[in-house]
């Protein structure tokens, strides 16, 4: 079951769309779209600690994106300021 609110057409001029960019436009719409989610997430770890400094939010926000056991393998504990 297709639950979209997209018409058909809609999504056929989008297809075209995509279809005529070249893998440079994509790969940069794909990254300005990560940073988009990246911005939203640390937005939303600043409202849930206002106190936090912008290093902790970004520590926050590693540990959210690559996993606590990831996150303490690449940068092990990392002390609080």
């Amino acid at each position: 079951m297709n639950q979209t609110d997209t018409s058909p057409e809609a999504q056929q001029i989008l297809l075209d769309i995509y279809r005529k960019m070249s893998p440079a436009v994509k790969v940069r719409r794909i990254f300005d779209t990560y940073q988009t989610g990246k911005m939203l997430a640390m937005a939303g770890l600043r409202q849930l600690h206002p106190n936090a400094t912008e290093k902790q939010i970004w520590l926050l926000w590693a540990k959210r994106h690559l996993g606590e056991k990831l996150f303490n393998e690449v940068y092990g504990t990392v002390p609080d300021d």
